[in-house]
């Protein structure tokens, strides 16, 4: 199993807490986030800080995937006060086989976001769902106002035979037009080769699963690429972290790397202190190598 996959149902289990916590009335924590070496923290994570925007979104009902006896369509942009924004759904199965349709990836303003969404539709029947955009990775990347959606539909049957695969739909809000897609690439670039640009942003010692660092990848290679990390250590002691994102070609993402609790106390590692690793850099439509980094060294300050 890749595991973009892995990394997309613990985001689901995140959100889930999120959401019970919200409804338990519970409080929300603060982290203590270091800038990486050389980079200004207060930029690094003003853009994660910053409040979701008043303007109201709207978009125009169409269809975005018709195919195999399956519609898609959108029908209104809608904001729910746990999940955030989305893309309400209608989607159609006049089949004679039940799917699960779902997306082979989400971007907005040219960011690759994190997708949630998979849903069962019965033959002959039609459902409306939600598509939700991932609030704190539009955070991440600075996305105040959501000017355009792009999504790569797939569908299969329950013996996970594709009916389709990475169909293309696009749609422009309300506000394409005021929308930013200026990168904030703040922060201490840590490979720029090949087309593929990334940059350390931020360490934050109190994520979710323990201590994470923030990335910032661009690719203009003309390929869509994946991107993992290999033999890293931390103040010289070696770690199994989580990462692999994938980032279409023209595009960018915000992602970070997960370092996990248990490892940094078993190697009795308080703060981090200097971090090494490698970048192993693939086309993600055929597994192809594309490059493996140099060992990389960098270093956290306060």
């Amino acid at each position: 199993m890749k595991m973009k996959i892995t990394k997309k149902w613990m985001g689901i289990v995140m959100c889930l807490v999120f959401a019970v916590s919200m409804m338990a009335g519970c409080g929300t924590s603060s982290g203590k986030a270091k800038g990486i070496a050389l980079s200004t923290e207060s930029e690094a994570l003003e853009k994660v800080q910053e409040t979701d925007t008043e303007t109201k979104v709207s978009v125009d009902e169409q269809v975005l995937v018709e195919q195999d006896g399956i519609t898609i369509k959108a029908m209104e942009y809608v904001t729910d006060s746990i999940w955030g924004d989305g893309i309400k759904l209608l989607i159609e199965n006049d089949s004679k086989k039940d799917y699960t349709v779902g997306c082979d990836a989400l971007i907005v303003n040219d960011y690759m976001i994190a997708d949630l969404f998979a849903t069962e539709i019965a033959a002959g029947k039609k459902a409306n769902e939600t598509m939700y955009l991932s609030s704190s990775e539009l955070k991440a990347a600075g996305i105040d106002t959501v000017g355009k959606i792009e999504i790569y539909f797939h569908a299969y049957d329950a013996d996970c035979n594709n009916v389709f695969q990475n169909v293309y739909s696009e749609i422009k809000t309300s506000e394409y037009d005021n929308m930013d897609t200026k990168a904030d690439d703040t922060g201490v670039e840590l490979y720029n080769k090949n087309g593929i640009r990334i940059v350390g942003k931020t360490v934050d010692e109190n994520s979710f699963w323990g201590t994470a660092i923030l990335l910032y990848c661009e690719n203009t290679s003309g390929k869509n690429v994946g991107i993992s990390v290999e033999d890293m250590a931390v103040n010289g002691f070696m770690m199994d972290p989580l990462f692999s994102t994938t980032v279409y070609d023209n595009k960018k993402a915000i992602d970070d790397i997960t370092i996990f609790s248990s490892d940094l106390e078993e190697n009795g590692i308080e703060s981090i202190e200097e971090v090494e690793l490698k970048f192993h850099i693939y086309d993600s439509d055929t597994y192809d190598t594309i490059a493996d980094s140099e060992p990389i060294t960098f270093s956290a300050q306060e």
